[in-house]
């Protein structure tokens, strides 16, 4: 991992974030006190990534604290869980960020006077942004033991350092396979129609010299069956007690491609990816996205004028369809409704 990429930071009384709807092309970071902003920045996938936005709003809470300091104790705390619940509406499907801003709410709800819990919430944010960079090694390392020798691996979306607070969660797995020798390529989905696997993932391979090479989505199924991939990880923004899993739209067919060529099909998550109090992928909320995101490809018009568009931004992978859910804890295998479990005592 390239230690220099700070994502998201806590700086003095801002938040420094790099944009990622300027990659690849510019690397612009963006600084704010402004909590309101990180809101929209969350919203407009400026920052993203399951984990990253849980980080950000931790960070963004922080940000509101600081606003609000000098307001009485019972005046703030009625504020500051309205700032939670004005993050949580930000992004409907990642559970990280509805974690993360539970573990906000506690300490806002039992705190004794308003200075300490201004400073108690900097810390637990600080703490979340560490946490996870720790979550992303292990996961990196019980991946690592799962890929092959001369592996070639297909993911999609994004879900490396650009979307967590360490070094990724697949694209950990693939990191460390790179590292120890094991990889012999990584197919990359483009991601339609944000672009997360041309703009981003490609980014970050490219910046560790991982060799790689940039797939249409619609080219998946082929490279599958032609081009010798034996192994497939992608990340996930909530996945349910049975195993199902919710991630980037597209993710749903790669697993149906990977069952039908026998190739084995992972996701990899941290356990605040995983929600127990959803029984199945069913009751999963799914984010519909704006019209011209589909429409428009960048600032081009391909599609006629008044054309509509379904632009749901996530689906749901069914845990049959699933070799094994790579979290920081180990590796849940089917049945997942038992080894989820497990891995929580």
């Amino acid at each position: 991992m390239n230690d220099t990429l700070k994502v998201v930071s806590l700086e003095g009384g801002k938040l420094r974030f790099l944009d990622q709807t300027r990659l690849p092309l510019e690397t612009e970071y963006v600084e704010t006190a402004s909590y309101q902003e990180v809101i929209s920045a969350i919203e407009r996938l400026r920052i993203r990534g399951a984990p990253l936005i849980g980080i950000a709003a931790a960070y963004g809470v922080v940000l509101a604290a600081l606003d609000f300091k000098l307001l009485g104790l019972d005046a703030f705390k009625a504020k500051m869980l309205t700032v939670c619940n004005e993050f949580a509406a930000s992004r409907p499907t990642a559970v990280n960020l509805f974690w993360a801003l539970d573990r906000m709410r506690e300490i806002v709800k039992h705190g004794k006077n308003v200075d300490e819990t201004v400073e108690r919430l900097r810390g637990e944010a600080i703490e979340l942004h560490e946490d996870d960079k720790q979550r992303c090694l292990a996961i990196g390392g019980y991946g690592e033991e799962l890929v092959p020798e001369d592996a070639v691996i297909l993911t999609h979306c994004n879900a490396g350092a650009l979307a967590t607070g360490g070094q990724g969660t697949a694209l950990s797995v693939i990191f460390e396979a790179h590292r120890t020798g094991k990889l012999k390529m990584v197919y990359a989905d483009e991601t339609r129609p944000l672009l997360q696997g041309a703009r981003l993932t490609m980014w970050e391979l490219m910046q560790q010299d991982v060799p790689s090479m940039l797939i249409t989505d619609s080219m998946a199924a082929a490279t599958i069956a032609s081009k010798g991939v034996n192994f497939i990880v992608t990340g996930a923004d909530r996945i349910a007690a049975n195993g199902d899993t919710a991630n980037k739209i597209g993710t749903y067919g790669v697993a149906i491609a990977a069952k039908h060529h026998g190739v084995p099909f992972y996701i990899a998550a941290p356990l605040s990816t995983i929600d127990l109090k959803l029984a199945s992928g069913s009751e999963i909320p799914i984010e519909q996205r704006r019209t011209d995101e589909v429409v428009n490809f960048g600032e081009s018009r391909t599609a006629p004028h008044g054309a509509e568009a379904y632009n749901p931004a996530f689906d749901v992978t069914p845990a049959d369809l699933i070799s094994g859910i790579i979290t920081e804890k180990g590796v849940a295998y089917p049945p997942f409704s038992e080894s989820i479990g497990l891995l929580f005592t």
